[in-house]
């Protein structure tokens, strides 16, 4: 089965692909881990993807595509593969259909993980740091034992600059600006599975399990 996974910060994303790909056998694949892998093995689109993230700059479509089309040709996705953070931008799901098709494949379902905005700010705002071990907490889902402590060395936790609320409201704003196109693209061609993703995590599955079933049939 060959599908996209997409979901705002704080909707579950990770939780859920770790299941998908421990029942489906098939391999999680972000963006981030294929240029990881194509510059590990020295690949040329490896190389030439490194010389622009040395340079801060990001790497062009037609690269990414490359190696894109690399790992999806690897024998681990023989029986599919869950991409997670590509694509991007229409260009590139109008690129990734038409690799797809070069390689007498398509997608099966574009998995879209639904959480309302103000309770994914609650998510991302409840985080909390031990700045002396790193460990996190969730002053929801996850307390000390001892409020505002560290369960392991006692220090203060902190909020990280990037979980204050303007920031992920502004981070969220910018999320929704870019998904939102690919979604209505996904949504036009019949790809899109949107699933509520503030029920319990188990549930959540349970939903997308029923889902993914349908095409074992």
């Amino acid at each position: 089965m060959n599908l996209i996974l997409m979901g705002l910060p704080g909707a579950g994303k990770g939780t859920q692909a770790e299941k998908i790909v421990e029942k489906y056998d098939i391999p999680h694949i972000s963006t981030g881990d294929m240029f990881r892998l194509a510059i590990k093995e020295g690949t040329a689109l490896g190389k030439e993807a490194k010389s622009y993230m040395d340079k801060g700059e990001l790497v062009p479509d037609e690269v990414t595509i490359g190696i894109v089309r690399e790992r999806l040709s690897k024998p681990d996705c023989q029986k599919g593969f869950l991409l997670d953070g590509f694509p991007r931008t229409i260009a590139q799901a109008e690129a990734l259909e038409n690799l797809l098709t070069d390689m007498e494949e398509s997608l099966d379902y574009v998995l879209h993980i639904d959480v309302p905005k103000e309770q994914l700010i609650e998510r991302l705002t409840g985080r909390r740091i031990c700045p002396t071990c790193g460990a996190t907490y969730h002053v929801v889902f996850n307390p000390p034992k001892e409020d505002g402590k560290c369960d392991h060395d006692g220090s203060e936790l902190i909020q990280r600059e990037d979980d204050q609320p303007d920031t992920v409201r502004k981070r969220l704003e910018v999320n929704v600006e870019q998904s939102q196109p690919l979604l209505d693209f996904y949504q036009e061609k019949g790809y899109l599975v949107s699933f509520e993703g503030d029920k319990d995590i188990n549930e959540v599955f349970q939903d997308i399990d029923q889902k993914l079933g349908e095409l074992a049939e």
